[in-house]
């Protein structure tokens, strides 16, 4: 697909993607999400990059996935929509998305990252109630799994690590009680993720 991008110079250029992507048959892909490098352009007239969230399809059939990605700028209308997608994950964000496909690349189960991300989150915003916080998977250690905490203090990096036998002790809580609270408040339709809990009353 074509889309036109209007950078802040005032220039206008166009930007050809793959609305649909298979990571098995492009794997490359998956380095560049990871990396933060996916979808960015530079502008021919003033050389600014850009990095544009576009609608776009994921198949991993490796890891028995398919993802609907949808850009932030269209999270209230997703809410509004109350349209639902059968057998389709919904991601909204280019963040969210490489924050999900780095849980399922190490094997972990989503539901149990985005429980553990609400209790991280619970806790920093008793400590920090005036701060806007995410919290963000990292990676998997022999010594538990770490999460990215950004939005304590400015261009920093708080790092917190959750130990193995927590996320073991939650991932059987969700296989022996999926339908608790602490997990069924994490979806929205198609839609699983943290933010669902964190979203303002005006999107409920």
């Amino acid at each position: 697909m074509k889309r036109n991008i209007t950078c802040l110079c005032s220039a206008n250029f166009q930007f050809e993607y793959n609305d649909e992507i298979d990571l098995d048959v492009n794997p490359k892909i998956l380095e560049e999400i990871s990396k933060g490098t996916f979808m960015s352009s530079t502008c021919p007239a003033c050389n600014k990059n850009h990095k544009p969230e576009f609608n776009i399809s994921l198949i991993w059939k490796s890891k028995n996935l398919k993802m609907n990605v949808i850009p932030e700028l269209e999270r209230g209308e997703f809410y509004r929509n109350k349209k639902d997608v059968k057998d389709i994950e919904t991601i909204i964000s280019y963040p969210e998305m490489a924050d999900r496909l780095a849980v399922i690349k190490d094997d972990l189960e989503p539901v149990v990252i985005e429980t553990l991300k609400s209790f991280i989150l619970a806790k920093a915003a008793e400590n920090y109630p005036d701060k806007d916080i995410n919290a963000w998977y990292h990676c998997n250690t022999d010594s538990g799994v770490e999460f990215h905490l950004d939005g304590i203090r400015v261009d920093e990096i708080a790092v917190m690590r959750i130990p193995k036998d927590v996320y073991e002790k939650t991932l059987l809580d969700y296989k022996k009680h999926p339908k608790n609270t602490n997990f069924t408040s994490l979806r929205v339709r198609s839609y699983m993720s943290v933010q669902n809990i964190l979203r303002p009353d005006a999107l409920k």
